[in-house]
């Protein structure tokens, strides 16, 4: 393979937010990247002080990086004896080149990823190794440069990532989301060209063979090097740092196998955001981690040889989370295993809905009210407000919106905890040829706080597979399972477990039409109202399978 040896390189010592002098005698420089194809990317530099070489740190992102907060948070992570570099994707503010998201990082034609790695391992500064980093875009973005295998790829370090953009990205549960992608256009050099990536997406609404050529989950055994995953329990994302965990450490290469960690923490999602303050609540000062210094201790056991101690790390180090505000509440405390488990190799128990709102352990008596009915309208949605899933937050504003269905267990009289996959299992009923299902899991305080913990939604129309739309036929009873969200949380005594069920919560999950047709960008005029029907029979029992874990904690 030929590279371009022109490379066309712009040092600005003093631009845009750098013009003040960064802490610690680091350096900045503007650099602009070949592609074996001519295509310059833009990326932003800093040196440590001094002569190097050192190794490098890089991260791949579309977002803008310019900023001083951004520039000064690289800074500190320079200050380890790091060259740390943040390219963006090609097509991105000021990288050249179309636009194509993720596709342009390997598994299409272009080879974005491998082409900067190995630029940047022959610069004058580098070592030649190499490692990566970054949370949510740029944890999606290492799985596509763990793919690509570049030879000065060493080590990698991500944080909330995910495999697949069909599945964690451009849609959630099989639910669209133009209104929030349409703003991509921002980021783009060339605003046109995220408006046609659009479009294209809306060609194919099932997943086809279009969107199997952008889910890393598909090529495990192509990565090679060793990770350190970073999960947060109230991240919806969750599921891709678990999944890229399991995929790495069992089905990778033969320096992948058996040479991944995985950590997951009570944090929401984001890079520096790993304290013990996470939404509305505070945890033990034992609940944050000085990131920062944990991923450059990794990275300096790899990339600069340091025996510290990296290898006798946990394979999976978990925070079980408690109440917080309790004194002597059970859980708020760190946990170690040598793998974490698949969901089919964990006990888990159903927890039904019941008539009256209630949740219980027992299947609902068959002389009991069997059915709760409730209104979608996507012209009138129920309200999540933000893009962000709200989790460590009350979630009563939602709750007592109409249209929206809550089930309560008794007060607990003992603790109960849940480490795992939480999947649900709805029986269903709609006048409406299709909707959503969104179900969400709280910890309801002795207060009435009704924090919540996780969620996640479900197009009926994919129903039995993402590869196939099968629409509701009106009148008849119809089964859905789908992925809730993991968590490790005990529920103390003195509190209720909660289940919430709704079929709208905009803006952060966008309407459905409910109008049977093809998906569109633009929100259709058609857009029609349905009558919900959630089944809680003996026959019909609608329940979610949850992790429990049968420890004694004793009373409250």
């Amino acid at each position: 393979m030929k590279f371009i040896v022109f490379t066309f390189v712009l040092f600005f010592n003093l631009v845009g937010n750098c013009q003040e002098p960064l802490p610690n005698g680091v350096r900045y420089e503007h650099l602009m990247i070949p592609m074996r194809d001519g295509v310059h990317l833009s990326a932003h530099a800093f040196m440590p002080e001094g002569n190097g070489p050192w190794p490098v740190l890089y991260e791949q992102r579309y977002a803008d990086a310019s900023s001083r907060g951004h520039q000064e948070a690289f800074a500190d992570i320079a200050h380890y004896g790091y060259v740390v570099v943040c390219g963006n994707f090609r097509g991105s503010q000021k990288s050249e080149g179309i636009w194509i998201g993720y596709r342009s990082l390997s598994l299409g034609r272009h080879k974005d990823s491998y082409d900067a790695i190995e630029w940047l391992a022959k610069q004058s500064w580098s070592t030649g190794r190499v490692g990566t980093f970054g949370s949510s875009q740029a944890g999606y973005a290492q799985n596509f440069a763990a793919v690509s295998r570049p030879p000065s790829l060493v080590a990698q370090y991500m944080i909330d990532t995910g495999l697949s953009l069909y599945q964690e990205g451009y849609r959630i549960g099989g639910t669209t989301r133009p209104e929030r992608f349409r703003g991509m256009d921002r980021v783009c050099r060339i605003p046109e060209h995220n408006q046609q990536l659009m479009r294209e997406w809306f060609e194919h609404p099932t997943f086809d063979h279009y969107w199997k050529a952008e889910d890393t989950s598909r090529h495990f055994r192509k990565m090679n090097v060793p990770c350190m995953t970073i999960g947060s329990w109230y991240d919806f994302m969750n599921q891709g740092s678990i999944a890229s965990y399991i995929g790495r450490q069992h089905h990778g290469g033969p320096q992948s196998r058996g040479s991944q960690k995985l950590l997951i923490g009570p944090w929401l999602h984001g890079r520096f955001n790993k304290g013990n303050k996470v939404g509305e609540l505070t945890y033990p000062e034992n609940a944050g981690l000085d990131l920062v210094k944990h991923m450059t201790t990794w990275f300096d056991y790899y990339l600069k040889r340091r025996d510290n101690g990296v290898e006798q790390w946990p394979v999976v180090n978990y925070y079980v989370m408690g109440a917080t505000g309790e004194r002597g509440a059970p859980g708020n405390v760190w946990r170690q295993a040598e793998d974490w488990p698949k969901t089919e190799n964990t006990e888990r128990e159903p927890l039904f809905l019941a008539g009256g709102g209630k949740l219980q352990w027992e299947l609902p008596d068959e002389s009991a009210e069997g059915i709760t009915k409730y209104v979608s309208d996507p012209r009138n949605p129920a309200e999540i407000p933000g893009t962000s899933f709200p989790g460590a937050r009350d979630a009563r504003a939602f709750e007592q919106q109409d249209n929206v269905l809550v089930f309560d267990t008794p007060v607990l009289k003992t603790p109960v905890e849940m480490t795992g996959e939480i999947t649900a299992n709805l029986y269903v009923k709609s006048t409406a040829p299709d909707t959503d299902f969104i179900v969400r899991v709280s910890d309801v305080y002795p207060d009435g706080r009704s924090i919540l913990i996780v969620d996640y939604i479900r197009r009926a129309r994919y129903r039995d597979g993402f590869d196939k739309q099968k629409f509701l036929k009106e009148g008849m009873v119809h089964e859905i399972q789908f992925h809730v969200g993991h968590l490790s949380q005990v529920f103390n005594a003195g509190h209720k477990i909660r289940v919430t069920i709704a079929s709208t919560g905009a803006p952060l999950y966008e309407p459905n039409p409910q109008n049977g047709k093809p998906e569109t960008i633009a929100f259709p005029e058609d857009a029609r109202s349905a009558v919900n029907t959630v089944y809680h029979s003996d026959r019909y029992a609608s329940h979610l399978l949850v992790p429990r874990v049968h420890t004694t904690y004793g009373s409250k």
